[in-house]
């Protein structure tokens, strides 16, 4: 079911709802995906009994654009709480890239999320700027846009090298637009100018020293799922989240890099849903990331 969620400055967010049993997932996709991104995990979760919600984030997708480019970390971090607001029950967030550092946020500023888990996806309260340019790099590769999917299929192909490639191009026409007789990635291009602080030295330190404050009161059941051959979560920082979250379960999925839940979609479900099989989360209840 295709469903729409209202922000608190105005945005539609588009969303795609998978099961109907009240007790909530809410998928947060990176930054330049799309609620797609979700889908294999989405189905899963469904038949496992867990409401999955797939939503695209502000500026991505289906979802509206922001007239003001309004685009900061916190605006994201504000979209999470308020689609979570709207949920029957707290959800369950799964954050991967730009969709896990804004769980962290959204569970850290006020008025904190109601939250009954957090799923981060090869995310943590920092991340290596090589890694993070790579991924900005591909975002930029393109403005010109392309003359048919299939050469949007084949410039992921060249990023993503180890990734074998779907049939039929995997449906690769979700992530783009048909705009002026050219196809365009599925997002704002003014989502770039968020990199800017994000990949800038003194930002970075900023964004870490804020994100490193919100895990002193992450109480939650948290589980991080690492691509084990991603560049931007490295082991090193997976330890440190690891000792920063003593509660937290860490798991490495082996052939997967930064985009792990494409990478290897088997192996990341089964985490998330042995993860999820563990909490004991009645629907309606309420819980929250702090102390």
């Amino acid at each position: 079911m295709t469903t729409t969620y209202a922000t608190r400055d105005g945005l539609s967010l588009r969303a795609e709802v998978h099961g109907d049993c009240g007790r909530p997932v809410l998928l947060l996709h990176g930054g330049g995906q799309t609620r797609h991104a979700w889908q294999g995990t989405a189905a899963a979760l469904a038949a496992a009994g867990w409401e999955a919600v797939a939503v695209d984030l502000r500026g991505h997708g289906d979802s509206e654009w922001s007239p003001d480019g309004e685009y900061r970390l916190e605006d994201f971090a504000a979209d999470v709480q308020d689609v979570a607001a709207q949920l029957a029950a707290p959800p369950v967030l799964v954050g991967a890239s730009l969709g896990g550092l804004a769980s962290l946020l959204a569970l850290a500023d006020e008025p904190a999320v109601e939250a009954s888990g957090l799923v981060l996806v090869d995310v943590a309260h920092r991340y290596e700027l090589g890694g993070a340019n790579r991924v900005v790099d591909f975002m930029r590769g393109t403005p010109e846009g392309f003359t048919n999917p299939g050469e949007a299929a084949a410039a992921v192909a060249r990023y993503l090298p180890n990734r074998r490639a779907p049939a039929g191009g995997g449906g690769i026409e979700k992530n783009l637009r048909l705009r002026d007789g050219r196809w365009h990635w599925h997002w704002d291009p003014r989502l770039l100018e968020l990199s800017g602080p994000m990949l800038d030295p003194a930002g970075t330190a900023e964004i870490e020293e804020r994100l490193t404050a919100s895990l002193a009161d992450l109480t939650l059941p948290t589980l991080l799922v690492r691509g084990a051959g991603s560049d931007v979560l490295s082991r090193s920082i997976a330890d440190e989240f690891a000792a920063l979250v003593p509660h937290a379960r860490v798991v490495d999925v082996e052939r997967a890099a930064h985009m792990v839940a494409g990478d290897d979609n088997d192996r990341f479900t089964r985490a998330v849903l042995d993860f999820l099989g563990d909490l004991a989360v009645p629907a309606g209840s309420t819980a929250s990331g702090a102390r």
